[in-house]
């Protein structure tokens, strides 16, 4: 018999690490390969650990709650014959969670002696670093004293890679404010809290107490703090989309014979916001401090509602570079796999811009928040068949028209009141302007 690590897989560039939120299988169940052991969770997807190996599970090294790095050993699973990678410490298998974590902590302590000077001991930290953050401190020759200023975003004000690299970017050049919010140095952070409201809630006897999920927790704490951050400005227009209505009633039945897709109304509007952010670049940008890095590539996100009543943001990547076929495949396969809890960590970040529909739900217009570093957020509004003044050259009558608002909110520290009402008019622009005998 041996031994196999599992291990937590890299789940893309910019995640480095996951919250294990359920555990699927329990010590002395067997396990396929390729079947499920664990379910985790990033700050923006969950998703699934899968075994590679036929075998049982052996041990579990963490609980559900416990935060895991990237590439950090998760669970022991047993094998039949000789492992062909057997672990480089095996006694961790039998060591509880507290000990194995100890005892990677001064192996990186081991390797950050030779490389850095003796002011570096990551061990005496009054704060939680990740294995990523260390490596580039360690790297860039950054003393723990002067790890400890840099200014963390990530949750409960941990520092990201980001924050390492913007700082390593600005260093000498500008001081760096010290954290405003300190942790406690556990490898292990406890979930986010968000603190009680400043006004007693009064709780009676049939009233019924509920925990927020985690994903609720993040976003009230994103949504807060976006609040906080941003000046929010707004601004609406009403448009006809009348020829849009008409042309998609037309078209929806061929083009799902033929494309094997839904055609909905959200790959039009996306396309036209995206046209619009090319007129107006202004708004594809985010703010660094008093730096603005403007985006070269158009990543749209799209806000949509899960089953249970959370939100998830999956991001359209480039999407300049699609047409409109393109983007309704995209739309539908991202909304699809977002409803069932399988869209990859990569899928929902980096996005500059995000579309979200109010309208689903009947809403007339809204005042989204800004979905941070982002500067902007545009809200489409339910369509409504009204009665309306059409202009023609042979006079004014009345009909019946389709017409919807959009709701721009924009950041009014970067974005004025002439550029957030100039892009949504432009938007409204397209949409008006959208030709009904277009094809797919």
């Amino acid at each position: 018999m041996a031994n196999i690590e599992l291990k937590l897989p890299k789940m893309g560039e910019s995640v480095a690490e996951a919250t294990i939120t359920n555990w699927l299988k329990e010590v002395g169940d067997t396990i396929e390969a390729d079947e499920a052991v664990l379910e985790i969770a990033t700050d923006k997807v969950d998703s699934e650990v899968p075994s590679e190996v036929d075998g049982v599970l052996k041990e579990k090294l963490f609980e559900v709650d416990d935060v895991v790095q990237v590439g950090q050993t998760i669970a022991i699973i047993e094998v039949e014959g000789e492992a062909e990678n057997t672990s480089e410490s095996n006694n961790q298998a039998t060591e509880d969670k507290e000990t194995t974590q100890q005892a990677a902590e001064n192996i990186e302590n081991d390797i950050a002696a030779a490389k850095e000077t003796a002011s570096t001991n990551f061990a005496d930290a009054s704060r939680f670093y990740s294995p990523l953050v260390k490596n580039i401190a360690k790297e860039e020759g950054i003393s723990l004293n002067e790890l400890e200023k840099v200014e963390g975003s990530g949750l409960e004000g941990r520092v990201t890679k980001d924050d390492m690299l913007t700082y390593v970017k600005n260093r000498g050049q500008q001081t760096q404010q010290k954290t405003t919010q300190e942790t406690k140095a556990a490898p292990k952070p406890a979930a986010q809290e968000l603190p009680k409201a400043k006004t007693p809630v009064n709780i009676n006897a049939e009233d019924e107490i509920v925990e927020m999920t985690r994903m609720g927790k993040m976003i009230a704490s994103h949504m807060t703090s976006s609040k906080q951050t941003s000046a929010h400005v707004q601004s609406f227009i009403e448009v006809d989309v009348t020829n849009i209505w008409n042309w998609r009633n037309k078209h929806k039945k061929s083009f799902q014979e033929r494309e094997g897709e839904k055609l909905t109304f959200t790959p039009i509007f996306m396309e036209a916001v995206v046209k619009a952010i090319k007129d107006f670049p202004g708004v594809n940008i985010q703010v660094d401090g008093t730096q603005i890095i403007k985006k070269k590539n158009i990543n749209l996100g799209m806000a949509a509602a899960l089953p249970n009543g959370d939100l998830i943001v999956p991001v359209i990547h480039n999407a300049d570079q699609l047409n409109l076929l393109g983007m309704a495949k995209k739309v539908n396969d991202l909304a699809n796999r977002a409803r069932i809890g399988k869209l990859k960590p990569d899928e929902t970040q980096g996005g500059t811009y995000t579309v979200t529909n109010v309208g689903t739900f009947g809403s007339v217009f809204g005042t989204p928040i800004i979905n941070q570093p982002q500067v902007g957020i545009l809200a489409l509004g339910a369509i409504r068949k009204v009665p309306a003044v059409i202009e023609t050259p042979e006079g004014d009558f009345i009909g019946i028209r389709y017409k919807m608002f959009l709701s721009h909110s924009y950041d009014h520290r970067v974005v004025n009141g002439a550029l957030g009402g100039q892009f949504v008019q432009r938007v409204a622009q397209y949409l008006e302007g959208f030709d009904p005998e277009q094809t797919v």
